[in-house]
């Protein structure tokens, strides 16, 4: 009998939807040859609803997710809703109400992807960036005195506990043995020379899990040579573990080396429950919606690892060998509108690769 899957599908603003319908079109493709039986529930959340009715993220759909074995998310941004509105109720809402306190972004060059950086391949290119998602200067916590006046003072807090900052500790040294990667290192970015309290502690809370996991190299970067290390030698990495503000940073320069946020894939979970939400890291990309133009390769990866995630290995194996098989062979750019191809072309390729 095929196994069930529930999955939350919530396209989202602007190209989001045309992604997403790849990366659907894959899951649907991919399903019989695992034994699969995906039931796909659609979600009208993002800028339109907003618009339209005024909510971004009602309780009563928060706890249907939560009953979900996956979400997947397609993007969040809306051209005529202000800034931070969208990203904060529904994106950073949904990590804060599920409790996804990892945020998962494999750093991977594809065969046949272009990187800036010379003489450098899909050999140098595969570490993986593991950033703590619930606590930093994304908790809100801040305000103003006296506002719009010349004695103006905005106060934002980063907040970090010993149990945010363990928990994600723990499980990346969990993970980096799991990936079994001969390097089998762990490195810590942070700033612990200037960010001397809360980098403090997640400085001691790494030390004292290292001890757990003796087989597990550890190492440690201020986050700014960090950011020089990513682009001189790529290859020295396997994971990374790091904080919410700087994991936002670096995995961005992650993307660029990996050719792009059209190729880059992420995925925001708790190891403690079920329900994971995964997503292309690349925004909405308004000025390309409903022009068939936009790269469908983040969506579809993301596919894959919420398949992963899903306990179905040979099912996220299967897209991932497809995903590479299109890159490179096919595909003339990951550039929106170079690909050589359609968005829904690209979704064809990788499904008819499987």
């Amino acid at each position: 009998m095929p196994k069930s899957l529930r999955i939350a599908v919530i396209g989202g603003d602007g190209t989001g939807p045309e992604v997403t319908a790849e990366a659907v079109k894959v899951l649907k493709a991919v399903a019989p040859l695992e034994g699969l039986a995906p039931e796909l529930v659609h979600y009208d959340l993002g800028g339109a609803r907003y618009l339209r009715t005024g909510e971004i993220l009602p309780p009563a759909v928060v706890e249907e997710l939560r009953r979900c074995d996956a979400i997947f998310l397609g993007a969040v941004g809306h051209p005529d809703v202000k800034p931070g509105i969208l990203e904060k109720g529904l994106l950073l809402e949904l990590r804060f109400q599920l409790d996804l306190y990892i945020n998962l972004r494999p750093v991977k060059l594809y065969p046949g992807v272009e990187t800036p950086l010379r003489d450098k391949g899909p050999a140098d290119i595969d570490f993986v960036v593991v950033r703590e998602n619930t606590e930093d200067m994304y908790c809100g916590a801040g305000g103003f005195l006296q506002k719009g006046t010349q004695s103006e003072v905005a106060v934002q807090t980063a907040i970090y506990t010993r149990k945010g900052c363990e928990r994600c500790i723990r499980w990346a040294f969990d993970y980096t043995r799991r990936r079994n990667n001969p390097k089998k290192t762990l490195t810590l970015v942070a700033k612990t020379n200037v960010l001397t309290f809360g980098h403090d502690l997640w400085w001691r809370a790494f030390q004292d899990v290292a001890r757990e996991f003796p087989d597990v190299k550890t190492d440690y970067n201020h986050v700014d040579a960090c950011c020089m290390w990513m682009v001189k030698s790529p290859e020295a990495y396997d994971v990374i573990v790091t904080t919410n503000m700087f994991g936002d940073i670096i995995t961005d320069l992650g993307a660029i080396l990996q050719g792009g946020l059209g190729v880059a894939a992420g995925a925001n979970m708790n190891p403690d429950t079920k329900v994971g939400m995964f997503e292309p890291m690349g925004g909405s990309a308004p000025k390309y919606t409903g022009k068939n133009a936009i790269n469908p390769i983040a969506a579809i990866g993301a596919m894959g690892m919420l398949l992963e995630h899903t306990g179905h290995a040979a099912a996220a194996e299967r897209v991932l060998k497809a995903i590479q098989h299109v890159t490179g062979t096919k595909m003339k750019s990951q550039a929106a509108g170079k690909m050589g191809y359609g968005t829904r072309e690209v979704g064809n390729l990788v499904a008819g690769a499987l």
